[in-house]
């Protein structure tokens, strides 16, 4: 298996960002964190709206000279705005694009030319709604679909060059819920995953051979309401 080495993880400073940071030490890699809020776990790292491109590409770049490289990128931010399409402030549904789908290819297009020099991989986390759609998610839905078609697309581009995975994560039990109304809130009885069970299956695939990649994953939990 590969040594994890410098590994950038976006959203790294909460939820499945934090457990893939913690994961990716806990294997012996150095994390990077890009967040717009500091990190909870001791990385260096730099605080950034992925929505700025201009300053996610400045970010992205900072912490790769800093290192001295890049062996990995993990793209695990992401909002969303709930509601009705015409209920949903515009701004807020197309701030949810930008940094979900947006962000992801920024961060992937600035990481690149380090990531072709160590022959690194690229995690990017879609969701199991980009798949199975819900009403009211259709800004969360389109951006998550679009990052499965982004990563498709890069894992063909690169091919040879740089590994690509497709994260596909169900529900998680992390802060992503947090402030929302009950309507679009996990009931009481909801069964989720804990992160740090997703992280385990981003360690694996960064952690492949040499030539050899888990082009997509699916973790869910096993009474998933979007799978299949």
């Amino acid at each position: 298996m590969r040594p994890l080495g410098n590994t950038l993880i976006t959203g790294g400073a909460s939820g499945l960002g934090a457990a893939v940071a913690r994961a990716v030490a806990d294997e012996g890699g150095r994390p990077l964190v890009l967040d717009i809020a500091e990190p909870a776990v001791e990385a260096d790292h730099e605080r950034v709206d992925l929505g700025d491109r201009h300053a996610t590409e400045n970010a992205v770049e900072n912490l790769a000279q800093r290192a001295g490289g890049l062996h990995a990128v993990v793209n695990a931010a992401g909002t969303d705005a709930c509601g009705p399409l015409d209920k949903v402030d515009p701004d807020d549904w197309e701030r949810v694009v930008q940094v979900n789908l947006v962000g992801t290819a920024s961060v992937v297009r600035a990481a690149l030319p380090h990531l072709e020099a160590t022959r690194g991989t690229v995690v990017d986390c879609a969701s199991t709604l980009g798949v199975r759609a819900v009403p009211d998610a259709t800004a969360y839905c389109a951006s998550k679909a679009g990052v499965m078609g982004f990563t498709r697309a890069l894992a063909a581009e690169t091919a040879g060059r740089v590994g690509v995975t497709l994260l596909l994560p169900g529900g998680m039990d992390t802060a992503f819920f947090d402030g929302r109304p009950e309507t679009y809130r996990p009931g009481p009885d909801a069964r989720l995953n804990p992160p740090e069970h997703v992280a385990r299956a981003v360690v694996f695939a960064l952690a492949q051979p040499l030539g050899c990649e888990v082009r997509e994953i699916v973790v869910c939990p096993s009474e998933e309401t979007s799978w299949p």
